[in-house]
């Protein structure tokens, strides 16, 4: 029996991890770009709230209630008051705002894109690191080091490190 370089099984296991991490991939690249653009309202949809709330909130407190970051009350009338998007009656406790949000499948992807620790998808998106981890690294035993396209692809490898590295940098 041929005895097998380590290049065959690198190959091998790079190809079918690559076929696994396929789905992940999409899903990931997909968010990504998506996250680019979330300090705009491109993909989101809007949205008509109506929340009861406690009566008599402040400021802060109505902000709180409402998770929205730099909350500022624009203006009052009687016991109507107005912030962006929205109003709130705090003799009612009614708050009527509208809201702008990325449809649920989009949200869900995005949510897996900027897991925690305390998420229960965590682990899924640690692999998915460690995988692609893998992939990269396990891309330098494709060809024989001696190989003219080896040297090629280090070159090219070098290249994209310097890029990301300027990345960080800017």
């Amino acid at each position: 029996m041929k005895k097998r370089s380590i290049h065959y099984y690198m190959r091998m296991l790079h190809r079918y991890v690559g076929y696994f991490v396929l789905g992940f991939t999409l899903i990931y690249s997909i968010s990504g770009i998506i996250l680019v653009y979330r300090d705009t309202d491109f993909l989101k949809r809007e949205t008509t709230v109506e929340r009861k709330l406690p009566v008599n909130l402040d400021e802060a407190a109505l902000g709180s209630e409402l998770h929205m970051r730099g909350f500022k009350i624009i203006k009052t009338e009687g016991d109507l008051h107005y912030f962006a998007n929205g109003t709130y009656n705090k003799a009612t406790g009614v708050a009527n705002y509208k809201i702008k949000a990325l449809p649920t499948i989009l949200s869900k992807m995005n949510s897996v894109h900027k897991s925690v620790s305390q998420n229960p998808s965590h682990l899924f998106t640690t692999i998915f690191g460690i995988l692609l981890l893998f992939l990269a690294v396990s891309s330098l035993w494709m060809f024989k080091p001696k190989a003219k396209i080896f040297k090629k692809g280090m070159i090219v490898a070098g290249s994209g490190v310097v890029i990301a590295i300027a990345l960080l940098l800017i």
